[in-house]
């Protein structure tokens, strides 16, 4: 069954489609500007703590203001949530720009302050579109369609960093910065045209963030097994965020490589989650999709730790290059796989409280890690910092394994969908056993 306010008509696919290419157009913008001030920072400074901190600021929004996000998620207009922060972000790069003109240089407080505004204006977004996708397409089209939205940002993630290189060479970095404008235009221009149907809560009733962020947090406990969910992808996103925060340190400092190499890695790391992504959009419909979320888990940490013993030589780089694409490709499963969990999880009406919740508690992990990463690779090397991600990517996969109100939420989720007790949410297509 679906819910009333649910429409799954002849055009979802169009309309869902029309979405993803608006997310695809502008995460591009985005990210090519995200790339630009993350390799200016380490051309100039050549600082892994550095680095940590601008990462601290990209992601410390998420985990401050996302528990009282999810309120104004599931009551205000969701086409605004997507667009104004899209304009703010413009509004910042238009700052920037002229900063940049003026002095020829950029403060390193501005710098750090433009990723704490872009980063308060994305957090608003991320819960926005998950919880969209559930009310756009059919129920059993949620995991295969979770697929294409991890094609999407994964292909986001290979055209940006290699067309980020290429205009980092070509443009100064103040002009470069505009792109934001251009994609915040496209995202109002593309969203006119997609139908996103009517929050489930009253607008006109009165937001309570507190009492809504505590309401999330006791509805996370109605699913038995999701705290250990939660758990994992914590755990997952305190060994993983300190090594990726690194990789253009590993490869324009380990490596001694350029801003064009540090590109290729972002490219073929965004072309294997890219890969992952088609075979979860292609082969969806899996009954159990924990083994699929534990092998992703040890594939990425044994990359990671292969990664940590390579020469500084070319055929090392080639190497790098190498376990990062088969790193990509499996962390496509565990991130994909448990969004669709939680989505399946919870009735379509509250998912903006749900996701602002999940977010925080998974994201908080993240500066966490960050804290120790910078000192750490100044300390000890960066390539060691990947080592000890990986032992952490392997431990979390254990972890599944281990407890079984994870390894086996899956079986038991279906369990409930199957008894009707998550209104909105149902299975129903049969899968066949080549699906399986």
């Amino acid at each position: 069954m679906t819910s009333p306010s649910t429409d799954f008509s002849g055009i979802w696919r169009k309309n869902s489609y029309l979405f993803l290419f608006s997310q695809f157009i502008t995460g591009i913008t985005s990210m090519i500007v995200q790339y630009a001030i993350i390799w200016y920072l380490t051309q100039k400074s050549g600082s892994a703590t550095i680095l940590s901190i601008a990462t601290i600021l990209a992601m410390l929004p998420m985990v401050l203001v996302s528990p009282f996000i999810g309120t104004f998620v599931d009551r205000w207009n969701k086409k605004a949530l997507l667009i104004v922060p899209d304009m703010v972000a413009a509004a910042v790069a238009i700052m920037l720009c002229i900063v940049g003109t003026i002095n020829e240089t950029f403060p390193l407080w501005l710098i750090f302050g433009s990723l704490l505004i872009r980063s308060i204006a994305q957090a608003f977004q991320m819960p926005t579109v998950q919880s969209i996708l559930p009310t756009m397409v059919p129920p059993e089209e949620i995991t295969k369609v979770n697929g294409q939205l991890g094609m999407v940002q994964s292909g986001t993630l290979i055209i940006s960093p290699a067309l980020g290189a290429l205009l980092y060479a070509a443009v100064p970095i103040n002009y470069l910065l505009l792109v934001d404008v251009l994609g915040a235009m496209f995202s109002f221009g593309s969203l006119m045209f997609v139908h996103i149907v009517s929050n489930s809560v009253e607008p006109e009733s009165k937001a309570h963030p507190w009492a809504d962020m505590v309401y999330g947090l006791k509805r996370i406990g109605t699913a038995p097994g999701m705290w250990s969910i939660l758990a994992m992808a914590a755990i997952s996103t305190l060994t993983f965020m300190p090594a990726a925060s690194l990789y253009p340190l590993m490869t324009l400092g380990y490596f001694k490589g350029t801003v064009f190499q540090a590109g290729v890695v972002e490219v073929l790391w965004s072309a294997g989650s890219l890969a992952g992504g088609a075979l979860i959009g292609i082969f969806g419909k899996w009954k159990n999709r924990l083994p699929l979320i534990i092998a992703g888990q040890l594939v990425l940490g044994v990359a990671f730790m292969a990664c940590s013993i390579l020469p500084v030589s070319m055929p090392g780089f080639v190497l790098f290059v190498g376990f990062n694409f088969i790193a990509g490709l499996a962390t496509a499963f565990p991130s994909t796989l448990s969004m669709t969990l939680i989505q399946q999880s919870y009735p379509a009406g509250e998912l903006g409280r749900i996701f602002g919740v999940c977010l925080s508690i998974t994201g908080v992990a993240g500066p966490i890690g960050l804290l120790f990463v910078g000192p750490l690779g100044d300390a000890i090397g960066v390539q060691w910092v990947f080592a000890i991600s990986g032992l952490g990517a392997v431990l979390c996969g254990l972890f599944i394994i281990a407890v079984p109100s994870a390894r086996l939420y899956d079986k038991r989720l279906r369990d409930r969908i199957d008894r009707g007790e998550i209104p909105g949410v149902s299975l129903t297509s049969e899968l066949t056993p080549k699906e399986l």
